[in-house]
Order: structure tokens, then C-alpha cells, then sequence
């Protein structure tokens, strides 16, 4: 994932390199700058931004599920404690990276069969950039989607479909 820049790189004559800081705010960090105004000043938590992602992504039609199989399987448990289903954790396949005016976001996908990957992905990214920049007002400067797994319509109930054996070939 890019880490997303700073506002704060150091001013220094077009002749000497200059220096970038890059803070970035992963889930669980403190929140970030956003807007700083003589009336106060508004901070954003890394956990927003996430929750803003993985809702924007599952808004797709052909998005099936979000996190890879380990990842589900650990939240279908979670669910089951009592508390364990709140907080930042329970936001399955999205991670993010927040700077002081631009994000960074990786999203965990698994599509209903059927589905063009390549529309879909171009449609997740488009409806979380667009969510993120909106509510926020940070800049997204990515959207990595990796798409992990794959959902036959056989298998709706959560578990895996078999493929029944062609005719054995050897008697």
C-alpha cells in the first residue's frame, strides 16, 4: 500500500533534495488531521475511514462477501461472544492507511459467480473513493482490491459446493 503524504514536506531551495514525512494512521492509531480552521480544528479516525470503505464496497451489487475465508471464518465466531462483534476488528477485509489529507485503502473481496471481476472491481473503487473523498474530504490515493474467493450460487448456505467426478477413467 502507497503511504499516503504529508502536507508537511520541508520546504528546502529546488536545488537540495527535499524531504517527505509520511504519518499514517492504521486501524487502532490516533485519528488524523482533516481540517483546521481558526474555529477548531476536525480530526478523523482511521476506523472511519474503514468503516466508510467497507460499507461503500459491499454497496456493489456482485460483492458477495468481504475478507478472505480465514478472516469470515473468525468473524462468524466473534459474533457469536458476546462483545466481541463491536470495535474496529469486526470490519472484515478492509484495511487502511490515513495521512493528514489523503487515504489509502486495501479491500479483501469475495464475488458472486457470474460476476465480471474486472467491472466489479472498477465499481468498488469508484463507490469507495467517491464515499471516502465525499464524507471525509480526504484525498484517496488507492484502492487495491484483491479478490480472494469466489461464491457458487450452489453454496449459499456457507458451505463449499462439490464437483461431482466425471466417469472415473480407469476401472
Amino acid at each position: 500500500m502507497t503511504k499516503p503524504t504529508s502536507a508537511s514536506a520541508s520546504s528546502a531551495s529546488s536545488a537540495s533534495p527535499s524531504t517527505v514525512t509520511t504519518p499514517t494512521a492504521t486501524v487502532g492509531s490516533p485519528a488524523r488531521l482533516a481540517d483546521d480552521t481558526a474555529q477548531g480544528k476536525t480530526t478523523i479516525s482511521a476506523s472511519v475511514v474503514q468503516k466508510i470503505a467497507g460499507i461503500a464496497a459491499r454497496e456493489i451489487s456482485g460483492v458477495y462477501a468481504m475478507g478472505g475465508g480465514v478472516s469470515r471464518a473468525f468473524g462468524a465466531f466473534r459474533e457469536r461472544i458476546p462483545g466481541g462483534g463491536t470495535g474496529v476488528s469486526n470490519i472484515a477485509g478492509v484495511q487502511v492507511e490515513v495521512g493528514e489529507k489523503q487515504a489509502a485503502v486495501d479491500l479483501d473481496i469475495v464475488v458472486e459467480y457470474g460476476a465480471s471481476i474486472v467491472d466489479l472491481a472498477r465499481a468498488v473503487r469508484r463507490n469507495v473513493i467517491t464515499a471516502v473523498e465525499r464524507m471525509t474530504g480526504l484525498e484517496v490515493i488507492e484502492v487495491n482490491i484483491a479478490v480472494n474467493d469466489i461464491q457458487l450460487p450452489e453454496a449459499e448456505d456457507g458451505t463449499e459446493a462439490l464437483v461431482a467426478p466425471a466417469h472415473a477413467r480407469v476401472e
